[in-house]
């Protein structure tokens, strides 16, 4: 671990950075929009902008990479994303601000996309599953410190949105200055969603739910918090809890799945998510229950991600999973994209509270169509399952590629192994 920090400190630092200035603006549209009267329908927009520019960013980074290089492509979408950052208390409009929020999903998922390559490239076979590990760490600190830095200062003025554009800025010195260009993309076998469906029905639902529900944690939660009354410092630690209890809870669940039947772990994880989110519906105006509603559905509901991933893997080839990932990456962003206006929906239809109550609707349905899955089809044994690799619901093609990597050398190891205790039981006989 500490091995990769020294060989790429300055890149991992730069994506802290990049998380921090994305954590602020989250928190801070929510905060704003209340303040500019914005309603809750118009704020579900505004949120679901970004989602929709991270779906179509996506798609559309890898061709602009191979056209004009990393590099260029890099500098060019940051400068979007401060230029954007920057002008939302400027265009004081719900429409503006689903066009800057677009541009920023757009902008971010293109960066990330090639802040995983370089990080990618900069592991070897050996260090892949550390450094895949520190840069889930990374990225859920990086939303959480964010969260105290909106306290600095009064939401209504200009400072909290000229910080989080100084800070992206500032993450592209340490990166540009210390990585050297990538390989370029390789095409893979496309996967239709029917034959992804057809595969794992329950990974594709499952994605769908999974994308809703991070979307609305991400996209919808300050806009509750500011619609309930929270104070900044509350509001801060509420959305602080989502994601402390996603970085906390992300690997003992992994470590969890490598050692129990996959899709039980998973109708578990989504039925105790499910359970904490009707927590603020049952006991309602308790900061606390809020409080533990939030680490609970955090810390559940950021690794059924990669537990869906992994059980995908449990049913194809190898050659078969970079085509099964990018099929479940774009399901999960279409449900992403559609997750803040159904919560936006909800929360006008039955209050704030429609906030959690969205979000045990998904997991509970989630859980439902778990159990109905395991009367049609029996799970893979534990032993034949591939080992958990953590990535996040924001995550690009990318840091998936990397994870998928794992699966397969863990099958090559776990062949080997196989192809040792056959010979050693034909030589002792």
């Amino acid at each position: 671990m500490i091995h990769v920090v020294r060989n790429s400190w300055a890149l991992l630092f730069g994506v802290m950075l990049l998380m921090m200035g994305n954590g602020i603006q989250g928190t801070l549209l929510g905060l704003r929009g209340e303040i500019e009267g914005f309603s809750t329908g118009e704020m579900s927009v505004v949120m679901a902008g970004y989602f929709a520019g991270l779906l179509g960013g996506s798609r559309a980074a890898p061709a602009m990479i191979r056209r004009v290089g990393h590099v260029r492509v890099f500098a060019a979408l940051g400068s979007f994303i401060s230029a954007a950052l920057i002008l939302f208390p400027v265009a004081t409009d719900p429409i503006a601000w689903t066009l800057l929020r677009f541009i920023i999903g757009f902008a971010f998922s293109g960066v990330y996309v090639i802040a995983e390559s370089w990080l990618n490239n900069a592991a070897t076979n050996e260090t892949r599953g550390q450094t895949l590990s520190v840069y889930v760490v990374i990225q859920l600190f990086g939303v959480i410190v964010a969260q105290g830095l909106v306290l600095l200062d009064d939401p209504g003025g200009f400072f909290l949105f000229i910080l989080p554009s100084v800070l992206v800025s500032l993450a592209f010195a340490p990166i540009l200055l210390t990585v050297s260009p990538t390989p370029a993309f390789e095409a893979t076998r496309r996967m239709s969603l029917v034959e992804l469906f057809h595969i794992s029905p329950l990974s594709v639902v499952g994605m769908l739910m999974v994308g809703g529900v991070f979307s609305a944690q991400f996209g919808m939660a300050a806009v509750y918090g500011a619609k309930i009354g929270l104070s900044i410092g509350q509001l801060s630690l509420f959305i602080s809890t989502i994601y402390l209890g996603g970085l906390l809870l992300q690997f003992p669940i992994g470590i969890l799945s490598d050692r129990v039947d996959r899709r039980a772990l998973i109708t578990l994880i989504a039925a105790i998510g499910a359970t904490a989110a009707l927590l603020p519906l049952l006991l309602p105006g308790s900061y606390p229950v809020i409080l533990v509603a939030g680490f609970l559905v955090g810390g559940m509901s950021n690794p059924l991600y990669a537990l869906l991933i992994a059980y995908t893997n449990d049913y194809i080839e190898v050659e078969d999973m970079p085509g099964a990932s990018a099929g479940l990456i774009f399901v999960n962003g279409v449900g992403a994209a559609a997750g803040p206006l159904i919560t936006g929906w909800a929360m006008s239809v039955i209050g704030p509270v429609g906030f959690f109550a969205y979000i045990s609707v998904m997991l509970f349905a989630m859980v439902a169509y778990a159990i109905w899955r395991a009367t049609q089809r029996a799970a893979p044994a534990v032993e034949e399952t591939q080992s958990y690799a953590p990535v996040l619901p924001q995550s690009t093609a990318v840091a998936v590629d990397m994870a998928q990597e794992l699966y397969a050398e863990a099958l090559e190891e776990a062949a080997e192994e196989g192809s040792v205790g056959t010979e050693s039981q034909s030589s002792a006989q």
